[in-house]
């Protein structure tokens, strides 16, 4: 760190206890607006109330100044109002959808951003902005957060142990506080403020362990940069189809080592000047780096468009071709620096940083908002394919279209409920129905057993119906439930009861089997199930009556054990007993 960043904080003996003051305020205002206990639903209100607070009050430890107390107080509270009006109109947290953690995420983002390009500018004057500073204020910021909880983290866990030592004498008052919300959220908030203070304080202490962070993550750019250029040098002799084949997480894993690229290249080239590496190996893998970026980039741009092209658009694919898009901005930013700048090309990709940065920080905010509604897209794109007979109706992800749409896939299930065709309605019906993605997933999964079971089992020496009640116990897991699973059930002529064999214990070798028999060990004894007043059931072991508990536990007191021959019955396969006899 230079000697002018060193100098623009000076020691101020009231930061600590102002910031101390300012989290224990935040916490307990926060432990106000959340409540006790579970709360399964956050009213939109709440969260705005909640972001405005803990975004103005962490923004503002940050960004503050003795110096500059009014801007840096306005701009903490501005962000937090813009933060607490996004949570507002994205409404309460009931009408969240399953990816709503991203627009959190975009704004997130986009205020980590602001923060560091608001201080890099208001040192330089508002005038252009200087990459120094603000490369400088981004991982400093970054190492402040990391250690700030890091303190929170060894000031819960002193406290813990200081109410256990205490609860040895017999004081338990420490111990009854910790388990009081209010008492520990107050006690985070007061940690992470102190903590932050003291760290701003110790400019050199903090400057060598973000020092201390490139330096480790400048030693792992050649192997990152070693292990993309074989991927890459690889891919013409594998071919792309593996990719599509091995995993379904193929952009996310493309997406996120294009991001470590990008966090390493930056790691290695610094801030410029006496940051700039000195060691060849570093710089030629910063540039491996910066080159590997488009192509990975590419990659996920294809494995996107192929997925969107088969299934059409989802909330998940929609946020990951906005990743792609950004991504392959910055891809391109950093292929033309190369390019053009050749041997200088760092010093081209440094003021692009900047550049892409509050693009990044445009584009985050304005996805944290309600004003692009990837759920509104996709619910319009999947019924549309469905109205279309590109997916029919019983191959349609109804589930997705309940929960994980918001609230425009439970406007479109109203639609289709009331469709002209029939199963469209009846499937529409059934999803409205439905409480949970899992009961919904669950029914139609059983549906599909229930009805494929018919051709997975076989009956002797005569067919005869399917029972609802037949049809389920022949769906059940441990009879032909599976779906590779065949069974043969053997009806007892003239009798209400069968057996039923699965196909594998008899035909299948397996390690452990009864050499006599040839069955497996696991289910050597057929399932036995009984109809009765026509509906048929498994036939488990009858429970004795009282009187014949009684008679039971008075022979074996009085030692009254004898040895009778009964009749039994056991099957035979090909001339072969198999399984144990029975009534």
């Amino acid at each position: 760190m230079n000697e002018a960043v060193e100098q623009r904080d000076e020691r101020w003996p009231l930061l600590p206890p102002i910031l101390a003051a300012l989290g224990l305020a935040a916490g307990l205002i926060a432990h106000w607006i959340i409540g006790t206990g579970y709360q399964a639903e956050i009213s939109a209100v709440r969260l705005a109330l909640l972001s405005f607070v803990s975004v103005s009050a962490i923004l503002f430890g940050f960004v503050v100044i003795r110096t500059d107390l009014i801007r840096s107080g306005i701009f903490a509270v501005g962000c937090g109002a813009v933060a607490a009006l996004i949570l507002y109109f994205n409404g309460a947290t009931s009408g969240w959808s399953a990816t709503e953690g991203w627009r959190l995420v975009c704004l997130a983002l986009a205020i980590g951003i602001a923060a560091p390009l608001f201080q890099a500018g208001r040192e330089g004057g508002f005038r252009p902005l200087s990459y120094p500073l603000a490369h400088d204020h981004a991982w400093t910021n970054a190492v402040l957060w990391c250690l700030s909880w890091a303190f929170v983290g060894v000031v819960m866990l002193l406290s813990f142990l200081l109410a256990a030592l205490f609860e040895l004498i017999g004081i338990e008052l420490l111990s009854d506080l910790l388990e009081k919300e209010w008492f520990w959220r107050g006690l985070v908030g007061l940690s992470f403020g102190l903590g932050l203070a003291l760290l701003r304080e110790q400019r050199r202490i903090v400057g060598l362990l973000q020092n201390v962070a490139m330096l480790v993550l400048g030693v792992l750019a050649p192997v990152l940069a070693v292990g993309l250029g074989l991927f890459l040098i690889a891919l013409p002799f594998t071919g792309l189809q593996p990719l599509w084949e091995a995993t379904k997480a193929t952009t996310p894993i493309l997406l996120a080592c294009a991001v470590g690229a990008l966090l390493l290249v930056n790691a290695v080239i610094g801030n410029g000047g006496d940051d700039a590496p000195r060691n060849r190996v570093l710089r030629w893998a910063a540039l491996v780096l910066a080159v590997a970026i488009l192509p990975l980039v590419g990659i996920a741009a294809v494995a996107t468009g192929l997925r969107i092209g088969q299934y059409g658009f989802t909330p998940e694919r929609l946020w990951g071709l906005t990743f792609v898009v950004i991504a392959s901005v910055v891809a391109v930013a950093y292929i033309a620096s190369v390019i053009r700048g050749r041997g200088g090309w760092a010093e081209r990709v440094r003021p692009a940083n900047l550049h892409l940065a509050m693009i990044v920080c445009g584009v985050a905010l304005l996805l944290a908002t309600p004003l692009v509604s990837f759920n509104a897209i996709s619910a319009r794109d999947q019924v549309a394919r469905l109205e279309s007979g590109k997916v029919s109706p019983d191959k349609f992800d109804w589930a997705a279209l309940a929960f994980d749409f918001g609230e425009p896939g439970r406007k479109a299930l109203e639609r289709l409920n009331s469709s002209g065709d029939a199963k469209t309605r009846k499937a529409a019906n059934v999803a409205m129905a439905a409480k949970t993605r899992w009961e919904l997933m669950g029914g139609e999964r059983e549906q599909a057993r229930l009805f494929e079971v018919e051709k997975r089992v076989r009956m002797l020496p005569s067919a005869i119906p399917l029972t609802p009640e037949l049809r389920g116990i022949l769906a059940d897991y441990k009879v032909c439930g599976d779906n590779d699973q065949r069974c043969t059930m053997y009806v007892f002529p003239g009798e209400r009861q069968a057996l039923i064999y699965k196909d594998s214990c008899v035909t299948s070798v397996v390690e452990r089997s009864d050499e006599a028999t040839g069955v497996d060990w696991m289910c050597r004894n057929p399932i036995r199930i009984e109809s009765t007043d026509g509906k048929w059931r498994f036939l488990e072991t009858r429970i004795l009556d009282s009187a014949k508990k009684a008679a039971l536990s008075d022979g074996y007191r009085d030692g009254r054990i004898e040895v009778r021959p009964v009749q039994r019955r056991q099957v035979f396969v090909g001339g072969v007993p198999v399984g144990d006899p029975f009534e």
